[in-house]
C-alpha cells in the first residue's frame, strides 16, 4: 500500500507541481520574513512564476521562463536608465520585450517577460526611484535562480526515487 501511494505521488504532475510551488513559496516567504526591510515580494513572485507545472518538460519550461524573466527585467532596467517611467516608455518596453522574446524563440513565455518588465518599471513607495528598478532586477533575478534550483533539485530527487522504485 505505501509503495502504491509513493508511485502515485512520483507520477502525479499536480502533486509534483504543488510540492515545487509550496517549497518555492516557503523559501521566498522565509526570506521575506528574515529580511523584512527588503522588497523580497518580487523574489517570491519570481520563484512561483518560473516553476513549471508540466511533467516531462518542466525543466525546459522553467529555463524558458527564467530566460523570459531576464529579457523583461533587462528591458525594464534599460528603459528605466534611458528615460523616466511614463505611459509611452511602458508601451515601448512592452513592444521591445515581445520582439526580443520572438527573436530568442520564447514567444510562449512573452507574458512572463512582460510581467517582469512591469515589475522593474513600476515604482515602489519604499525605495528611491533610481534604486528601485535596480533592486527589483536583482530580486527578480534571484527569484528566478531559486525557482530554477527548486525545479532542478526536485527533478533530481524525483528521478532518483523513480529509478529506485522502478517507476516510468
Amino acid at each position: 500500500m505505501p509503495l502504491a501511494i509513493l508511485k502515485h505521488i512520483l507520477s502525479s504532475q499536480i502533486i509534483i507541481y504543488t510540492f515545487r510551488c509550496v517549497l518555492g513559496f516557503l523559501v521566498g516567504y522565509l526570506l521575506m520574513l528574515q529580511y523584512p526591510k527588503m522588497e523580497l515580494f518580487w523574489t517570491l513572485l519570481s520563484i512561483i512564476l518560473v516553476i513549471s507545472p508540466e511533467g516531462k518538460d518542466s525543466l525546459k519550461l522553467t529555463i524558458e521562463r527564467v530566460r523570459s524573466n531576464f529579457i523583461g527585467s533587462i528591458v525594464g532596467l534599460l528603459c528605466h536608465l534611458v528615460h523616466a517611467t511614463n505611459m509611452y516608455v511602458l508601451i515601448l518596453g512592452i513592444v521591445i520585450t515581445i520582439i526580443i522574446c520572438y527573436l530568442f524563440k520564447v514567444m510562449n513565455m512573452s507574458r512572463v517577460a512582460i510581467v517582469a518588465f512591469l515589475i522593474i518599471m513600476l515604482q515602489s513607495h519604499t525605495l528611491g526611484e533610481t534604486v528601485a528598478p535596480i533592486f527589483r532586477f536583482a530580486t527578480v533575478t534571484f527569484g528566478c535562480f531559486v525557482g530554477l534550483a527548486v525545479t532542478i533539485l526536485t527533478s533530481v530527487l524525483i528521478q532518483k526515487l523513480r529509478k529506485v522504485y522502478k517507476i516510468q
